[in-house]
C-alpha cells in the first residue's frame, strides 16, 4: 500500500505544479473555453488541464517503475493503456484548441480503443450462465463500445467547476480498492496494472482539483475528460476481461459478476447523465452530441443549488453507488448496504437544506 500511496502523492504533486504552467500555455495558444449560452462559467477559461495530468501520469509511471510491488504492474498491458491514453489526449487537446466535430472525436476514440486491442486488452468472458467465453470479434466490439461510452460519459459530466475531477477521483478510489484487494489480498497478479493506474488517476485528480474548483482557473477540457475516461475504461477492461474467471468463482470473492459490474457502478452518475442526454436529444430529433442545458447538474442548479453544492451532491451520489459495490465483494453485504443509505442521506439533506434557504 505504501508504494501505491507514493505513486498517488507523486502524481498529485506533479499535477499541482504543472497545471499553472499548462494554463499559461493554453492562454498563449488560445486553447480556452469562451462563454457560450449553454455554459455556466462567466469568463473565458483556459483548457488543457488534461495535458498537465497526462504529463504527471507519465512522469509518475517512470519514477515508480523500480519499486518492488508496483514494478510488478509494468508490462504490455500498462504500456498499451498509456499509449492509448496519449493518443486520445492528443485528440482532446486538438479539440480544446480547434473545436473538432463529433465524428472526428468518435473516430479518435475508436482508434484509441484499437490501440488497446493491439496490446491484448479486451473482454474475454462474461458471467452469463456461469462463464461465457466471448468470440474474439464480439469481445473486441464490446471493448471498443465500453471505451467510447465511458469516455463520453466523463466528457458529458464535465460541466461544472470541479465536478468531473471529483467524480473521477471517487470512481478511481472505489476501483482502486477493488483491484488492490484482488491483487494484494487475494493474489490476482493481473489486477496490478488497474491498481497502479487507479492510484495515479486519484493523484492526478487531487492535484488538479485546487485549480479546478469554483471559481476554476483552468478546465480539464476534452483533453482531460477523454484521457481520464480512457484510463478508467482500460483499467476496468484489463481487470474484468483478463482476470482468471474460474479463479474468481473458485475463490468466491464476492459476486462473480462484480468485475464486470463495478465500472458501471462507480460511473453510475456520468453514465446516467450520458444516457439521459442521448435519449433526450434523439427524442428531439437532434444529434446525441448536440449541447444543451438539461444535464443533471443543470437540474440541481435550477433547484437553487450553487455550483459548489451541486458538485458536492453529485460527489456523494457517486460515492453512494461506488463504495457499496466495491465493499460488497469483500465484506458482509449488510456492511456495504449501510454505507449507501448514509451517503444518500447526506446528499438528500444537502439538497433539502438548500431548498429551504431558497424559500
Amino acid at each position: 500500500m505504501r508504494e501505491y500511496s507514493l505513486a498517488l502523492f507523486f502524481a498529485a504533486a506533479l499535477t499541482y505544479m504543472l497545471t499553472p504552467v499548462i494554463r499559461e500555455l493554453a492562454l498563449k495558444f488560445r486553447a480556452v473555453a469562451t462563454v457560450r449560452e449553454r455554459d455556466i462559467h462567466q469568463e473565458a477559461t483556459a483548457r488543457w488541464g488534461g495535458v498537465a495530468m497526462w504529463l504527471a501520469t507519465g512522469a509518475t509511471l517512470v519514477a515508480v517503475q523500480n519499486l518492488n510491488l508496483v514494478g510488478k504492474a509494468y508490462g504490455r498491458e500498462l504500456l498499451g493503456i498509456f499509449l492509448a491514453g496519449s493518443f486520445v489526449l492528443l485528440i482532446g487537446a486538438l479539440d480544446d484548441r480547434f473545436e473538432l466535430d463529433a465524428i472526428t472525436k468518435l473516430a479518435g476514440q475508436g482508434l484509441a480503443a484499437g490501440i488497446l486491442l493491439i496490446f491484448g486488452i479486451q473482454l474475454l468472458w462474461l458471467p452469463i450462465n456461469g462463464i461465457l467465453i466471448l468470440p474474439t470479434n464480439i469481445g473486441q466490439f464490446l471493448t471498443v463500445l465500453i471505451v467510447i461510452v465511458i469516455i463520453n460519459a466523463v466528457n458529458f459530466v464535465d460541466g461544472l467547476d470541479g465536478l468531473a475531477t471529483g467524480i473521477v477521483s471517487i470512481s478511481a478510489a472505489a476501483f482502486f480498492g477493488f483491484s488492490y484487494l484482488l491483487a494484494i489480498e487475494n493474489g490476482f497478479s493481473r489486477a496490478g496494472a488497474p491498481s497502479l493506474i487507479s492510484a495515479v488517476m486519484i493523484g492526478a485528480c487531487l492535484g488538479f482539483l485546487p485549480h479546478n474548483i469554483h471559481p476554476a482557473r483552468i478546465f480539464m477540457g476534452d483533453s482531460g475528460s477523454m484521457f481520464l475516461g480512457l484510463l478508467l475504461a482500460a483499467s476496468a477492461i484489463t481487470l474484468m476481461g483478463q482476470i482468471d474467471a474460474n479463479a474468481v468463482f473458485a475463490e468466491e470473492i464476492g459476486p462473480a459478476a462484480l468485475p464486470l459490474l463495478l465500472p458501471f457502478a462507480v460511473l453510475a452518475v456520468p453514465l446516467l447523465d450520458f444516457g439521459l442526454a442521448v435519449l433526450r436529444r434523439l427524442r428531439k430529433g437532434k444529434s446525441p452530441f448536440a449541447p444543451d442545458k438539461e444535464h443533471l447538474h443543470h437540474k440541481l442548479m435550477e433547484l437553487g443549488n450553487s455550483q459548489q453544492r451541486t458538485a458536492v451532491i453529485l460527489y456523494f451520489a457517486t460515492a453512494m453507488l461506488a463504495f457499496p459495490a466495491m465493499l460488497s465483494a469483500f465484506f458482509p453485504i449488510w456492511f456495504a448496504l449501510i454505507s449507501g443509505p448514509i451517503l444518500f442521506l447526506i446528499a438528500f439533506l444537502l439538497t433539502k437544506r438548500n431548498r429551504a434557504l431558497v424559500k
